[in-house]
């Protein structure tokens, strides 16, 4: 205990960077702060009422005594503000209400085009967002932050897209200021596969360091967790896996311009041009997963045959990441096994056995819900940092 004592005694200690021992739920008292911080218990227990006052953190009864009076035991309190997820894609838009913790405490899900541009989306999503936190029993004064996942590239730290191939109109646009302006609280923006995998990694596994979420849908991209971070890329693009050319060399052409694409061979749209063509009444990827889900032959081994062209990009992501799990979501996910089991034919096949040896390739558990948890986990984190508690409280 001693050398800790030396560690975090060697740094001032403020509120903020104290209320994050704090943050894993874990009641201590007064004296565990002061044992871990080796600050002085008044400085510790003046902290402590900061916290109480604020409501983020709150007492939860009464220690073991070891002689006199049970000393007060404190923790974190999610349930203090309330944050706003946005997951946007091409054609929906999920919104969830969540506590500091994640907690879904009231959720939306419509139709909504993105190619209606950023004023009329964006003033649907503040509307939506209104509605929803009254419906989680809170006012729009419990607002700590909004975080929104849209589907194309975002420079995070402005939170503008980057020329966004199915966004028109959306390019450069002042996303945080326009939600920022309409709600009141500070708005974070990231790629949607991003937070994506920020939701799956935050919820599912914690404790994975390096995981590569993949979503099939209209498009294909992949979210990097590596060392426990996401990684975006210098301008926000990291994980395009749609635009990396199929190892077939097809000469289908893509949005992006070029041909061979994998989005164009193996997305859910896809699928369905080619389940269409073969006379299939399918107009998109909810289309392919109910014909799959009806027991369609032809439909099932197109979303397989699928599945092995992008576990041919895969297999090159795997030598490059050695990650220790895929997650593969979005809506042709849904079509069941099909989908992983293509892609983990040509995982295991093309990869060096080092690197497939403890690789698990697994379907999402989040269940849909991994944008609006990764937004909501990205809008906490910013709230709950210690310079932000610091700035609110002092």
């Amino acid at each position: 205990m001693a050398e800790e004592n030396v560690k975090f005694a060697t740094r001032p200690t403020g509120v903020g960077e104290m209320f994050q021992l704090l943050r894993d739920g874990q009641p201590r008292t007064r004296a565990d702060l002061a044992a871990t911080t080796g600050q002085a218990r008044s400085t510790i227990a003046a902290r402590v009422d900061l916290l109480l006052a604020a409501g983020l953190v709150t007492p939860t009864g009464e220690a073991a005594s070891t002689g006199g009076r049970p000393p007060a035991t404190f923790a974190f309190n999610p349930g203090a503000r309330v944050v706003l997820a946005v997951d946007l894609g091409a054609t929906h838009v999920r919104l969830a209400v969540t506590d500091l913790a994640g907690t879904v405490l009231s959720e939306h899900h419509e139709p909504l085009a993105i190619a209606d541009g950023p004023d009329i989306v964006l003033d649907r999503v503040a509307t939506i967002a209104l509605r929803l936190i009254g419906n989680a029993g809170r006012r729009v004064a419990d607002l700590a932050g909004v975080g929104v996942g849209l589907p194309g590239p975002v420079e995070h730290s402005s939170g503008r897209p980057i020329n966004p191939p199915i966004m028109p109109g959306w390019d450069d646009a002042d996303v945080p200021g326009h939600l920022g302006q309409l709600l009141g609280v500070p708005v974070l923006v990231d790629n949607d596969v991003n937070i994506m995998a920020l939701g799956e990694h935050a919820t599912e596994y914690p404790l994975v360091d390096h995981l590569l979420f993949v979503k099939v849908a209209t498009g294909i991209g992949a979210g990097i967790i590596s060392d426990g971070h996401i990684l975006r890329g210098a301008q926000g693009a990291a994980g395009d896996l749609g635009h990396i050319a199929a190892p077939g060399g097809s000469d289908v052409p893509c949005r992006c311009g070029n041909a061979g694409c994998l989005e164009a061979v193996a997305s859910g749209q896809a699928v369905a041009t080619s389940l269409r063509a073969q006379g299939f009444e399918v107009a998109n990827s909810v289309d392919v997963v109910a014909l799959v889900r009806g027991g369609n032959l032809v439909a099932s081994q197109a979303v397989r045959e699928a599945g092995r062209e992008i576990g041919g990009v895969l297999a090159a992501c795997v030598s490059m990441l050695n990650p220790s799990m895929i997650v593969i979501g979005g809506v042709l996910a849904e079509a069941g096994e099909h989908l992983l089991a293509g892609i983990r034919e040509v995982i295991y096949t093309r990869s060096l056995p080092l690197a497939t040896q403890h690789l698990r390739i697994v379907a999402s558990h989040t269940k849909g819900r991994a944008g609006v948890l990764g937004a909501s986990a990205m809008a906490a984190e910013h709230f709950l940092s210690s310079e932000a508690i610091d700035n609110l409280i002092n």
